[in-house]
């Protein structure tokens, strides 16, 4: 008797452990943006590497690893329609083993350069390719919660590098900082026992012509026999999609130079731009001012102590991962846009309020108790920003692009929109500190204006993604040129349109001898489970 694939798991399990897998490389991701914050105002390594005292060379060693990042997610514009979304994963995994070990071993600054860059690299690679696999192996019903999970435990790992710095502050020497970097190998291990047996993404097997075993991954995800009609619907779709895109895609010769000529029905540019400008304001929202630098914003801003400025860090680090859990049921409730427009109106309000705070701390007018005053009132500013930012602005930056990209760009596309997230990762964790000692309060004014301009940006241009299915996306764009959108309701509504659940239950009727009344009965199962 033949051995079933993945181990015999099939529906929820199978999703499961797809989900471990994307969720481990997220929860990697959220742990080194966190551990250098710590790490950065450990003495030990300040004096070991020579840079103490000089905020311009931290700023750039912590900010080196976003442009390691950047170029993997550029490298995986070439290597992932190439490797597939698995391979891909444990390329980019191994990629930062390597950084890890030479971060971990380094004795003097070039060497944590390197290592640092090469790190990047691999997490780039990840980050850009594990939402897509987790998206194109999902069901419609599942898959925005499921991102949403994947960026929550992105918080966690988040969380769990702040403690774990906060901790590691007491112990002497080099310990306190080579012991958080090398905790990066218990999520690499995970990476590398749960990928390689995991199932392969049905839209790159059918993308590939490997119908047949695109087709058995689809059966075992859906926990029903490959001959079931739901799966021939869904192969179907999904090789409409391929052989459209295909008829109409556009070279990257043409992209590049902004053309479409007779092709321009897939909207490739414009949803390309759509997926960047979402991960474009993520980073504009002003998170990595506090994400990399907390300790050092609490210590230079506020005025605390090294040891508190530690431990409220990682306080703060719990109530971003606890308030982020409304995402979850939220995202298909509330839809996309809404979640980013009400997340951005909050974040504008709390960096509104925090420049006022920390303006009136550093006025030496006001003298020292009224200074002390204000810097404590921004405190809870600061917690409430990540309230505001883990609800809307956590996950569906990296939900966006895997959403609105056709099948053909879905790769590239992610890859482009996560590349756009690290160059200007880099460009804020590299002037936050200049910033943050030269024009002190007026620094946290261009986060307030950068959030608020979000608002009539999702507005005007952002159609809705939740409830659909990527194939019904694809038709939504091929229907609809226009670039404001808000004039149409089927584009602002967080609910399916009803055309699109016909469609599904003629192309079902197509493939089944059943009555039509089983097959609505089925689509409710389908659509509530």
């Amino acid at each position: 008797m033949a051995r079933e694939p993945f181990f015999g798991l099939k529906g929820g399990w199978l999703t499961f452990w797809v989900t471990v897998a994307c969720a481990t490389d997220m929860t990697l991701y959220g742990y080194d943006q966190g551990v250098f914050g710590g790490v950065i105002v450990t003495e030990d390594f300040l004096q070991r590497m020579g840079i103490a005292g000089d905020p311009k060379i931290q700023g750039t060693v912590t900010a080196i690893y976003d442009i390691g990042c950047f170029l993997g997610a550029l490298a995986t514009i070439y290597i992932g329609e190439r490797f597939g979304r698995k391979n891909t994963i444990l390329t980019g995994t191994t990629i930062m083993s390597i950084g890890a070990i030479l971060q971990i071993a380094a004795y003097g600054l070039p060497q944590m350069f390197v290592g640092r860059v090469v790190a990047g690299i691999g997490n780039g690679i990840n980050t850009s390719t594990a939402p897509v696999w987790q998206g194109e192996t999902s069901k419609t019903s599942w898959r925005g919660k499921l991102i949403v999970i994947e960026m929550i435990t992105n918080i966690f790992g988040f969380s769990l590098s702040n403690w774990v710095t906060f901790g590691l502050s007491y112990a002497p020497g080099s310990v306190a900082w080579r012991f958080p970097l090398a905790l990066q190998f218990l999520f690499i291990i995970i990476l590398f026992a749960t990928v390689p047996w995991l199932p392969q993404s049905p839209r790159w097997l059918i993308a590939k012509g490997r119908i047949e075993e695109a087709d058995v991954v689809l059966a075992a995800l859906e926990g029903v026999d490959v001959t079931d009609p739901y799966v021939r619907t869904q192969s179907n779709e999904i090789q409409w999609a391929v052989n459209y895109e295909r008829k109409n895609t556009i070279p990257w010769s043409m992209l590049l130079r902004g053309k479409t000529g007779d092709m321009r029905g897939t909207c490739a540019m414009r949803r390309l731009l759509l997926g960047m400008g979402a991960q474009a304001m993520q980073q504009f929202s002003g998170i990595n001012v506090t994400s990399y630098y907390l300790p050092l914003v609490l210590i230079q801003s506020v005025g605390l102590p090294n040891k508190l400025a530690r431990l409220l860090a990682a306080c703060n680090s719990v109530s971003y991962l606890l308030f982020s859990l409304i995402g979850i049921p939220n995202v298909e409730r509330w839809g996309r846009r809404k979640m980013l427009m009400y997340a951005a109106a909050g974040q504008s309000f709390c960096y509104a309020v925090l420049t006022i705070c920390i303006r009136y701390s550093e006025d030496p007018a006001a003298g020292f108790t009224a200074n002390r005053k204000w810097a404590e009132a921004s405190i809870a500013f600061f917690f409430l920003y990540y309230v505001f930012f883990g609800i809307g602005f956590q996950g569906v930056p990296w939900l966006y692009p895997t959403e609105v990209n056709s099948l053909s760009m879905r790769t590239k596309g992610a890859a482009l929109g996560t590349a756009t997230n690290w160059i200007i990762n880099f460009l804020v964790v590299e002037i936050t500190p200049i910033g943050l000692s030269t024009i002190h309060w007026r620094f946290y004014i261009i986060w307030t204006v950068f959030n608020f301009s979000f608002i009539p940006i999702v507005y005007f241009f952002y159609p809705e993604t939740a409830g659909r299915s990527l194939e019904d996306i694809d038709r939504f764009f091929i229907e609809n040129q226009h670039v404001f959108i808000h004039r149409y309701p089927e584009a602002k509504s967080s609910k399916r349109p009803e055309r699109y659940a016909e469609h599904e239950r003629d192309e079902l009727r197509r493939y089944s001898s059943v009555k039509s009344d089983d097959v609505q009965a089925a689509m409710s199962h389908r659509s509530t489970v």
